[in-house]
């Protein structure tokens, strides 16, 4: 996401006049006998896999044969891959669905059975790739790329992983996807991509148009798969208006309603993973005091959770560049740090989040996660600020957590001895503040602004104190610390 004032003053009212009312998509004609094939692995037909073209669903016979009549807005062809499968890819690119275009009415789907289980398995979530240059797309390729193979060979030998590309894939220049291919296929595990409101085009009459270069790049923008117990979900929540670069959070009528005819083949209780670009809802707008902004979260969200009640679900978003959770009933949202920090201008977030990963870990139908730092171990999850290095709080000593939700634990120890849980508020990172705050700064882009989190910690030693520690548990139990020398 890039910061526009327009957003601050953006109406509902006003994007809905906006909206074209002409499609600017080119359709291919379907043939009224509809489309054919056949799901396989070998030759031999898979039954009961769903096959959509976005609008309708049925599923493959004992056969692994399907017949779907296709709606006439239909541009692809696409299964939601059961569980026992490897993803299809084509390097590091998932590969589940066809185009339907030219005279062929029968498309084929070839599966290949994973070597063993993955009922046990782990994915990443790579927000906000947002390379705007040939520089950017090197440092993701020097640095980011090589952190992530680095980390999967952490994990036993033969554990499956894909990735999330959870949208700004690129900034505006739709070139640089090919880089963003490259990037992708030198991880070694597939990657399925999410549309942002950076790879759009925006060009378009409206959010009809919007998504053809991703489309072409990476097929249908919205889709599900499953791995194991989970069931996974990717929306496209980002709707243009058909104006300069404006748009909202919203999901799509059509997309809810083929969401519906989605999850009625997953069993009630079912873990769901969804992952979309714009946040479902953040604390942003409560941080800021200020309205919340049509860009920033999604509109409609009210009727997305009403369709998802029955599952146990998870949001994985990015758009914000700031790190946090939030966790309601049955539903949890992670909005992750970015994979660009602050659009490649330094090693953190406005929040002071690491430019970094989420990494998330499948067992059965439970999920854990952790947040992965760029060049950092995976125990680096906090950082202890000396006193008076945030100048709101000369007296006081502040840490950063920044995957930190309200199930986690942040305690203080001085010279050794326990002082009990810190103090959280809402502030800013203090080195955030130092790397990025005023018009000046940073010198590659000067729109960065420190932003407000709610994972700031604070205490205030004793005029002897000579150590203090920090241990902050996460909700699974894991403890991490760090120390600093007072002076």
């Amino acid at each position: 996401m890039e910061r526009r004032s327009f957003l601050r003053n953006f109406t509902f009212a006003g994007a809905l006049v906006a909206v074209p009312a002409v499609s600017t998509l080119t359709k291919t004609p379907k043939d009224s006998s509809g489309i054919t094939g056949k799901v396989h692995t070998n030759g031999k037909g898979i039954a009961r896999v769903a096959v959509t073209d976005g609008h309708n669903i049925v599923l493959t016979d004992n056969s692994g044969r399907y017949e779907l009549q296709p709606h006439d807005d239909a541009e692809f062809v696409y299964i939601t891959l059961p569980r026992g499968y490897k993803i299809p890819e084509h390097n590091g690119i998932a590969q589940f669905y066809h185009p339907l275009q030219g005279n062929t009415n029968n498309f084929d789907f070839a599966l290949e059975p994973i070597d063993g289980d993955d009922t046990n398995h782990c994915f990443v979530v790579w927000a906000d790739t947002q390379m705007i240059s040939k520089e950017d797309c090197e440092q993701l390729k020097r640095e980011s790329v090589p952190d992530l193979v680095a980390l999967t060979k952490t994990y036993p030998a033969g554990t499956l992983f894909h990735g999330i590309g959870c949208g700004d894939l690129v900034w505006d220049k739709f070139e640089l996807f090919q880089d963003y291919r490259e990037a992708v296929g030198a991880t070694g595990i597939p990657f399925l991509n999410v549309i942002g409101n950076h790879d759009m085009d925006i060009d378009a009459l409206g959010d009809d148009g919007s998504d053809k270069t991703f489309k072409q790049e990476f097929g249908p923008t919205y889709y599900s798969f499953n791995r194991g117990a989970i069931h996974y979900i990717v929306l496209d929540d980002v709707f243009f208006v058909g104006t300069a670069k404006k748009y909202i959070g919203h999901v799509s009528e059509a997309q809810l309603h083929w969401l519906k005819k989605d999850l009625a083949n997953v069993a009630p209780g079912s873990t769901v993973v969804v992952s979309l670009h714009i946040p479902t809802n953040t604390g942003a707008a409560r941080r800021n005091k200020k309205e919340e902004e049509m860009g920033g979260t999604v509109t409609n969200r009210k009727r997305l959770y009403d369709i998802l009640k029955p599952y146990k679900v998870h949001f994985m978003s990015g758009h914000t560049h700031f790190n946090e959770s939030w966790e309601e009933g049955n539903m949890m949202e992670h909005n992750h740090g970015t994979v660009c920090g602050a659009w490649w201008t330094g090693p953190i977030c406005g929040d002071g989040t690491p430019s970094g990963y989420g990494v998330y870990e499948v067992t059965g139908s439970d999920i854990k996660w952790y947040y992965k730092s760029t060049g950092k171990p995976r125990e680096h999850q906090l950082r202890l600020y000396e006193k008076g290095r945030l100048r709101s709080a000369p007296d006081e000593i502040s840490a950063n957590v920044w995957n930190w939700d309200i199930r986690w634990k942040v305690e203080w120890f001085e010279d050794g001895v326990a002082k009990g849980e810190m103090e959280q508020r809402v502030a800013p990172d203090p080195w955030a503040v130092e790397l990025y705050e005023g018009p000046k700064l940073p010198k590659k882009h000067k729109f960065v602004e420190p932003t407000l989190s709610d994972h700031m910690f604070f205490a205030k030693p004793s005029a002897e104190a000579k150590k203090i520690m920090v241990v902050a548990t996460d909700r699974f139990g894991v403890r991490y610390s760090e120390e600093i020398i007072l002076s």
